[in-house]
């Protein structure tokens, strides 16, 4: 199997209705490869009729039978299909989100008891095989555990499911056991890349979930290592030098920048999963981590600390970012228009989240046709132009590109809130929906284009292969 540690590499942030600024419901994530270009297109799977099909993967050859009928959905999925479809996020019309998936690792310990399945489900396939079939967060993980007790799970991975009431997170770590936590209302949580789970209570079914038999799995294995408490991440995660570099870091500067009046080290082992923030978390606050590079601190890498410094931890924006998305369920609109699904391509830190209805039949050309190569009427490829651009003289143009991104998210919710106000008057909602997500991509794209090619002319400036002369000469 391929080292899903550098396939997949994400952060994820997950907030509940009550911490929310608006009450909204979000999930969230950066979607992190091993090769930093990694093309993805954003389209709509239709709904699913009288089917009779068996779905394979082409990342391992799991074989599953589909149901009949399924929802339509947004979806986030590879151009290319050889490490599967890994279709990855999206929001089906019933308006229940999925975002698959977060890699965790288990211990050797645990691991020697219940070993992964080659061909069991995979990240590729978990998506594809869950959203279109449920109608709440909850019924998303009871889904999700049915197929892993069927097929057993080929690798690690958390996975976050929402509705408009309730945030869950599921942490499959074993080739048959996993756990799951709903999120309270009133707090966030962050993952990365590391299981994040912490106590579960057996005796509160409503706020946890877990697999058949696990209990007695570590009981009769001698596998916990208390006598007081039953921890998921010390009985079944890791502790080890990788972590404290690669993912422990991450969830710490996410809780610096929500709970800054609290001190923590970035190698603790000891960070919690869950907290609530010092105030009301917002849309540009989860886009802010989703782009953080350690801001502000000494390990930024592209800050003024020693090289050593600036290397020593993993940041959460990534060059090899394939999507950063953004999930929204808000309750405080008309059901027709509460899905907001908010994508960013390229490097989250120079890019912009750009929102799309989801409640939608069709996305614009320039985000569900994407070639190989670079072509600049593509999102994708617009977006890592302007990465590389931005990167290749971030000092000269770092202001001006926090000022676009500004700009854009400022028109954004303008053009939202005009969407809502209008939505009730509209036969077709759909249709309706369809149209305006169009004039979105189209505005993005106008814009990003405009400024993409103001900074190539103003980087002509920088030049090494220049020399100044008296005009006289």
């Amino acid at each position: 199997m391929i080292d899903r540690l550098e396939l997949s590499a994400c952060t994820s942030v997950l907030v509940g209705k009550k911490a929310t600024l608006d009450g909204s419901t979000i999930i969230s994530r950066n979607e992190d490869r091993l090769d930093t270009i990694y093309p993805k297109k954003f389209f709509v799977q239709p709904a699913a009729s009288g089917r009779k099909e068996i779905y394979k993967s082409t990342y391992n050859g799991l074989e599953v039978p589909l149901p009949e009928n399924g929802y339509r959905y947004t979806s986030t999925s590879n151009i290319d299909l050889k490490d599967g479809i890994n279709e990855e996020d999206g929001i089906n019309e019933k308006n229940v989100s999925l975002s698959a998936t977060e890699s965790v690792y288990a211990n050797e310990r645990v691991l020697a008891y219940d070993p992964l399945v080659e061909n069991g489900l995979a990240e590729d396939s978990m998506c594809t095989l869950v959203l279109p079939y449920i109608n709440s967060a909850r019924e998303g993980v009871k889904k999700m555990g049915e197929l892993v007790a069927k097929y057993g799970s080929a690798e690690g991975n958390g996975v976050q499911y929402m509705d408009g009431n309730e945030v869950w997170y599921q942490e499959i770590v074993t080739g048959h056991h996993w756990v799951a936590v709903k999120i309270p209302d009133d707090c966030y949580a962050v993952a990365a890349n590391q299981v994040a789970i912490q106590n579960i209570d057996f005796n509160d079914p409503e706020n946890f979930m877990w697999s058949d038999g696990i209990q007695e799995f570590v009981e009769n294995n001698n596998l916990n290592p208390s006598e007081t408490e039953w921890n998921f991440r010390k009985i079944f995660g890791t502790d080890t030098q990788k972590d404290r570099h690669y993912n422990t870091p991450r969830v710490w500067y996410a809780q610096k920048y929500l709970n800054p009046e609290v001190k923590q080290n970035p190698e603790s082992s000891e960070l919690p999963f869950i907290r609530k923030a010092n105030r009301k978390i917002s849309i540009e606050d989860v886009q802010y981590i989703l782009k953080s590079h350690f801001n502000e601190t000494e390990f930024d890498p592209l800050g003024n600390g020693t090289e050593e410094q600036k290397t020593t931890y993993r940041s959460i924006s990534l060059s090899r970012t394939a999507n950063s998305h953004i999930i929204q369920i808000r309750n405080s609109v008309p059901e027709s228009v509460r899905g907001v699904q908010w994508l960013g391509f390229g490097v989250p830190t120079f890019c912009p989240h750009v929102p799309f209805f989801a409640n939608v039949t069709d996305t614009d050309d320039s985000y569900k046709n994407v070639p190989n190569k670079m072509k600049l009427t593509s999102a994708y490829w617009l977006n890592e132009a302007l990465s590389m651009i931005v990167e290749s003289h971030y000092k000269e143009f770092k202001q001006d590109d926090i000022d676009y991104q500004k700009a854009l998210s400022q028109w954004a919710r303008t053009k939202i809130d005009a969407v809502d106000n209008e939505i009730s008057n509209k036969k077709d909602p759909v249709k309706y929906l369809t149209e305006k997500n169009h004039e979105i991509a189209s505005h993005y794209n106008k814009i990003t284009t405009n400024f993409l090619a103001d900074l190539v002319t103003r980087g002509t400036e920088f030049s090494k292969l220049t020399f100044k002369m008296d005009k006289n000469l």
